[in-house]
């Protein structure tokens, strides 16, 4: 018999749904935006320069950056914002007590580009759909309060 979160949990579990969409959604755009960098980086040779000589935003060679370098920024930024992603799948993956390979399943969302979308409307429909079960096995029904 699978595991299943615990009565108590069930207020938890709707808090840590919701901050892994918005993590998921988040780590997703930061991984997009990090493949486009590295297709411009190292197939075109450009890199990302805020604030620079040419203008505020510009496309300059390759470590000839002499302002901000938002194409490392990028990559920066993607990597934290993937530990918080990482964060809110453990909490969610341990407040619903799945098998132990869902939660990597999880995790690649953060690495696989354009797999956090997929896996945050299908964790979420998932989620949803398990709380309102629950919801509804645990409250009387109507006929039985009526009698």
């Amino acid at each position: 018999m699978p595991l299943e979160p615990r009565e108590s949990d069930l207020p938890r579990v709707r808090g840590a749904l919701r901050f892994y969409k918005v993590a998921s959604i988040i780590t997703g755009v930061m991984l997009l935006l990090l493949c486009l960098e590295m297709i411009v980086k190292y197939g075109l040779g450009y890199e990302l320069e805020l604030g620079g000589p040419y203008g505020v935003l510009a496309f300059v060679p390759r470590d000839t950056a002499v302002a901000v370098n938002l194409s490392t920024g990028i990559l920066i930024a993607h990597g934290w914002f993937y530990v918080v992603y990482l964060f809110s799948d453990f909490r969610l993956w341990s407040l619903m007590r799945w098998p132990f390979w869902k939660f990597l399943l999880i995790a690649a969302g953060g690495i696989v580009p354009l797999l956090s979308f997929f896996l945050e409307a299908r964790i979420g429909r998932e989620v949803t759909s398990y709380l309102e079960r629950r919801t509804a096995a645990s409250s009387p029904s109507v006929e039985a309060t009526t009698a």
